[in-house]
């Protein structure tokens, strides 16, 4: 289950992360890493379309909260988009949603971020 694997572009000033695979500790921290890299050549725009993954543990989701809290101290913006209906649950029932953005797809995250 550690087959966790990603994809960044960008489009834009906005980079986009593809994930497949479930989201736990180690999908976590390959999120996370690409972000706080990209945070340091001064990025602050981020969509993660995870049309790849259908399950997300609770540590992944810590791991989304430490990369939004890091993107409001530079006013930065973290979205999702492709999200399986119980991703989108359980990052309702999380609070997350409160702090970032689902949109429908890669397009519409990309226009609204």
């Amino acid at each position: 289950m550690n087959d966790f694997k990603i994809i960044t572009k960008q489009v834009n000033d906005i980079t986009v992360i593809e994930t497949e695979g479930y989201l736990n500790n180690v999908g976590g921290e390959k999120i996370s890493s690409v972000c706080y890299e990209k945070m340091s050549e001064g990025k602050n725009k981020f969509l993660l379309n995870m049309g790849g993954t259908k399950v997300v543990n609770s540590i992944g989701v810590s791991i989304l909260i430490e990369i939004i809290e890091k993107l409001q101290q530079v006013d930065g913006k973290l979205g999702y988009c492709n999200l399986a209906p119980i991703v989108s649950k359980t990052f309702n029932i999380m609070g997350i949603t409160k702090y970032s953005t689902i949109f429908q797809d890669e397009e519409e995250g990309v226009k609204s971020l």
